[in-house]
């Protein structure tokens, strides 16, 4: 439900502190509230419940002990994306950057969280508002109908916090071209970086594409999966290990129909068959942080099968390179942009996703499905 401020000429002002607020701000905070808001305000015990809680964080901008004003950030247990529940200004002070103060810190907050996003809503007549979000980079992922007191919708920004940071050892990029060719986008950028001869084209993509998809989704064409993925890149000369914590079939559970499960099972029967005669290790076993930075050292590219929930709000199974480590960080190209927000290859290579983050990502679909490749250039 996060209401917002108005700002935004930012001017940051030396006295002002940002602090944790206590039981001992409620009667301050809900003045402030009164006078920010006629409608959806919090209550006096909403406020108490707030400061009390684990995973939530009540940040307050002071000065001369007077509260101007306060962002609430709330982190989800086993997700990476945090939401801003509620944030305001005192009216005597908008215009003056604190809104902005505010939400930059709620951010720098997520990201020692490890979370790799953060989310908020914003009522469509809030142009201020809106334009301060939109210049920290936030971006309109959905909306809520009815959602204010006023039966107003809300519409639903969110943020990426996890920037990129190319450098040069990073491999080639490659933009996936449609909706369902990020397998294949995953193997080119993992075929280039061990093989710079290796081709970037469309024609490449969709022949990868054909050789290793199974997957029927309810509309549209289908996806790849782990083994078809691997023999694909077996038949190239690639050495291949694959990871999954466990067996076959991939990808069934919305697959309704009898004759396409059959088909489904089919054809992975006949890429495990092909996996085996090609040299491919199949591992029943959950990849771990240590084995993927391992077989990095070792000079492996790893492609791992994600769930794009909390990145882009989708629950589309999704494939991704990682190409290095530093510290806790995986180092990943994600194939996928971003049509309608003008992104470039700048937005989704070279991530450096947090562990934790990352860890919670890469689990796809009700059975939560591990599933990692590894691959190298095989030894001539």
């Amino acid at each position: 439900m996060s209401r917002d401020v108005a700002s935004e000429e930012v001017q940051h002002k030396t006295d002002i502190k940002l602090r944790s607020a206590t039981l001992d701000d409620v009667n301050a905070l809900i003045l402030l509230e009164n006078k920010c808001f006629q409608t959806d305000r919090l209550s006096r015990r909403s406020f108490r419940y707030f400061i009390r809680r684990t995973g939530t964080l009540l940040l307050l901008a002071e000065t001369n002990n007077a509260i101007l004003g306060y962002v609430l950030t709330i982190f989800r247990h086993g997700t990476s994306i945090a939401r801003v529940y509620s944030i305001a200004v005192d009216p005597s002070v908008r215009q003056s950057g604190i809104g902005r103060l505010l939400l930059e810190a709620a951010e720098d907050n997520a990201r020692e969280k490890d979370c790799i996003g953060l989310r908020l809503e914003v009522h469509p007549d809030n142009s201020s508002a809106i334009n301060l979000y939109k210049a920290l980079g936030y971006r309109q992922f959905g909306r809520y109908l009815d959602y204010y007191d006023d039966h107003s919708e809300a519409l639903r920004l969110q943020k990426n916090l996890v920037a990129s940071q190319p450098s040069e050892n990073a491999p080639p990029y490659y933009a996936q071209t449609s909706e369902f060719s990020c397998g294949p986008a995953a193997m080119m950028m993992a075929m280039r970086a061990l093989d710079p001869e290796a081709l970037f084209d469309r024609t490449l993509e969709f022949r990868l594409w054909r050789e290793s998809t199974t997957v029927f989704m309810q509309a549209g064409h289908g996806g790849c999966e782990p083994i078809g993925m691997a023999v694909a890149l077996a038949r190239r000369g690639f050495r291949v290990e694959v990871s999954v914590n466990r067996l076959a079939p991939y990808f069934v559970e919305s697959v309704r129909d009898r004759s396409r499960r059959d088909a489904i099972q089919l054809i992975q029967q006949d890429y495990a068959n092909e996996a085996e005669a090609l040299g491919v290790v199949t591992r029943l076993e959950a990849f771990t942080f240590e084995g993927i930075t391992n077989a990095l050292k070792l000079g492996a590219k790893v492609l791992v099968l994600i769930s794009q929930y909390q990145m882009v709000n989708s629950r589309t199974p999704h494939w991704v390179m990682v190409y290095g480590f530093s510290g806790n960080r995986l180092l990943i190209h994600d194939p996928w942009i971003e049509p309608d927000d003008l992104e470039t290859f700048v937005s989704a290579a070279a991530l450096p996703v947090p562990w934790p983050a990352f860890d919670r990502m890469a689990r796809w679909g009700r059975a939560r499905l591990r599933a990692a490749i590894f691959v190298t250039k095989e030894l001539s």
